[in-house]
């Protein structure tokens, strides 16, 4: 959370009486608006450290707006986000939890070794943020019989309905192929879709969440009240 506030009496210095009546007025637009510009640059920021950063990210943070009464805003984290949401890695560094699909894969797969986490391999198929994609989880997910709603997974009767015309997904148990999902396409070709660690992935502080946001305040703030005096002075009832 990067929180902003600004003293009254020093926005009130010199001002005439009718003038200083519109001072809250202005002071709460003026803050909103500048914290809107520190949300920009965050969001922007995320543009310079990720790659390719998706609309969930993007929208993690939100401005949390000031009133005539309250004369503070903030810039934090929505309520949505949730304690272990992956940004936070990002911006203290550490090891991550566990994400949903590792825990379906740890505890309903028949594997003898430790599944702490499952990483996308070269030969899993990603969306245009670089991610797996949805299509491809959902299917490794039913045919692995690992969906939380078991009625999602493949049955015998779904898997002769859809023939030999489609590619399949196993985990290896011979040692043969490397600890993950493989995928095996209709020519037979093999190719590693995920990769199965025992250890969770550590990380760097990246995302540097208040570097510039103050630097943001002190070059928006002034700018932003004089357009927000001018404007309470004239719509001044």
């Amino acid at each position: 959370m990067f929180n902003m506030s600004y003293d009254q009496k020093d926005l009130e210095r010199g001002l005439l009486s009718v003038e200083k009546e519109q001072v809250p007025y202005a002071t709460m637009l003026a803050l909103n608006e500048t914290a809107s510009d520190v949300l920009k640059h965050v969001q922007d920021r995320m543009d310079v450290v990720f790659d390719r950063p998706t609309k969930f990210t993007k929208n993690a943070f939100q401005v949390w707006r000031a009133t005539k009464s309250n004369l503070s805003a903030a810039v934090q984290e929505r309520p949505s986000v949730g304690s272990r949401h992956y940004l936070k890695r990002q911006e203290t560094g550490g090891a991550r939890g566990q994400t949903g699909i590792e825990k379906l894969l740890a505890g309903r797969l028949a594997y003898d070794g430790v599944i702490a986490a499952a990483l996308p391999a070269s030969g899993a198929k990603l969306d245009s943020y670089g991610n797996w994609s949805r299509g491809e989880r959902n299917q490794v997910l039913s045919q692995l019989m690992a969906q939380r709603d078991s009625r999602s997974n493949e049955t015998d009767r779904s898997r002769k309905r859809k023939g030999s015309k489609r590619a399949t997904y196993f985990v290896p148990k011979n040692g043969a192929l490397s600890p993950g999902v493989w995928r095996r396409d209709r020519s037979g070709d093999l190719a590693p879709v995920l990769t199965f660690v025992d250890a969770m992935p550590h990380y760097d502080m990246r995302l540097g969440f208040y570097d510039g946001a103050q630097e943001v305040f002190d070059a928006r703030f002034a700018e932003n009240f004089r357009a927000a005096f001018a404007k309470a002075m004239a719509t001044r009832r």
